[in-house]
């Protein structure tokens, strides 16, 4: 099956009403998500620096976690679920359901058995003993306790998402990420339970949240009911891996990018672990910013390449990319041009602030191009093509990691590396835009019965 240009074809102001009305619930979502991160950032920075470096060895882990659940194997299902309602598969729809379960249980329960079960043995290779000895209380409860209803409650969004109910998604998780910042902060300050406070405000959040979100998708939420008593077939299974183990993939090189750049920062001490670790928030809380956007991407991008049209899958992947790029841009700027203010949120150590505003002045001007990226990633996982954007991510892994350490070894120290990050962060947006063309987004066999 080759380019199918439909009927018709919508035109921008149409393309950009339905990329709006899926994105503006899910962009909720993610606003709550970003503010509530903020709040936890600076409640860490509340308890001293040491927390605060602490926190910031767990940060990559604890953002892989959600970028795995929610945005990569998360945008498997979703795609998956799309391109079957795309081609009138709704019993296919109806059986991914099951998988994607089983999937989440088996992710959820290695998050928690690797760090929940052995804390101090993988943060103390990145942040030294005594970080991992602050980071490790948090972890344990964090993922031993979260990880698992993290990972079923963004699967469950991901069905709802896949099936168009973005907003029925989005009404579960406002509860949990209006919740999780009061609840952090009464069992970190008030109960005094510090860092640990955290973990256990998550984890209670997200058990509320994958319970509220069976429900909904138990009761044909999206558009389906779903068939459980089934036996799990390898197909199927595929269906959603294709994408989303390639998308984990890619989560996963992103965040040991940060895992890396902050091992060799480590050699500087703790003030620059902490420096970088608010720097690293500021330029992932793109993400989920880009992901109410994306999201939408991934499911009119399914459903299109679903129906064999390739060529309104790449202008809904266009139209929403500038979207994405419109708003990590005016972000990226605002920290660039005031990057001290934005230091000051988190932290009152006088050192830490101003080597977080020196890592900012760097980063923050990339943002825009991240954006981009992270926006015609999601579309990727929608249009089922996923080569380019592991190239791009591996492109971004070189450049920070490698560049980094070739700029610092040339005379620039600790600068080295916050550039090399922005660059790295431009050539992933670039990589991954250069993508989205005919010659790779088009169908090069007859898509299964």
């Amino acid at each position: 099956m080759g380019e199918q240009p439909g009927e018709s074809q919508p035109g921008r102001g149409e393309l950009l009403r339905r990329i709006g009305a899926l994105a503006a619930p899910t962009t909720l979502i993610a606003v709550l998500q970003a503010g509530a991160q903020l709040v936890e950032t600076v409640l860490a920075a509340r308890q001293g620096t040491a927390a605060l470096a602490g926190w910031a060895v767990v940060l990559p882990f604890s953002l892989l976690l959600q970028q795995m659940s929610a945005g990569a194997m998360g945008g498997g299902v979703a795609s998956a679920i799309a391109r079957a309602l795309g081609a009138g598969r709704r019993e296919e729809a109806s059986s991914l359901v099951l998988h994607a379960l089983l999937i989440a249980v088996a992710a959820g329960l290695l998050f928690a058995l690797l760090l929940a079960g052995f804390p101090r043995t993988l943060l103390g290779l990145i942040g030294g003993a005594a970080v991992a000895e602050a980071a490790a209380p948090y972890a344990m409860w964090l993922f031993g306790a979260g990880a698992l209803p993290a990972w079923l409650a963004n699967t469950l969004a991901s069905v709802l998402r896949g099936g168009g109910r973005h907003a029925l998604a989005a009404r579960v998780l406002t509860v949990a990420w209006l919740g999780f910042p009061i609840l952090g902060w009464a069992l970190a300050e008030p109960a005094g339970l510090g860092l640990a406070g955290l973990g256990i405000g998550f984890a209670a959040v997200f058990w509320g949240a994958a319970l509220a979100m069976a429900v909904v998708v138990l009761r044909g939420g999206a558009g389906f009911l779903p068939s459980l008593r089934m036996r799990p077939q390898g197909a199927l299974f595929s269906r959603i891996l294709s994408v989303g183990l390639v998308a984990c993939g890619l989560a996963a090189i992103a965040n040991l990018t940060t895992v890396m750049v902050t091992l060799q920062l480590s050699a500087y001490g703790p003030v620059a672990v902490a420096a970088y670790g608010i720097s690293a928030r500021l330029e992932f809380l793109t993400v989920p910013l880009v992901f109410g956007v994306g999201s939408a991407l991934t499911a009119l991008v399914g459903r299109a390449a679903g129906a064999g049209d390739w060529r309104l899958a790449r202008r809904i992947a266009w139209t929403g990319g500038g979207m994405a790029l419109l708003v990590a841009s005016l972000l990226g700027l605002s920290v660039g041009l005031m990057p001290e203010l934005f230091a000051r949120l988190f932290t009152a150590d006088a050192a830490v602030q101003a080597l977080a505003a020196r890592a900012l002045s760097f980063t923050g001007p990339a943002f825009g191009g991240f954006g981009l990226g992270m926006a015609l990633y999601f579309a990727s996982m929608g249009a089922g093509k996923m080569r380019w954007p592991m190239v791009a991510a591996l492109s971004r892994f070189g450049i920070a990691v490698g560049g980094g350490w070739l700029l610092a070894g040339a005379g620039m120290g600790m600068e080295g590396y916050f550039l090399a990050v922005a660059l790295g962060i431009t050539a992933y947006g670039l990589v991954t835009a250069a993508s989205v063309r005919p010659g790779v987004w088009r169908e090069r066999r007859a898509a299964p019965a």
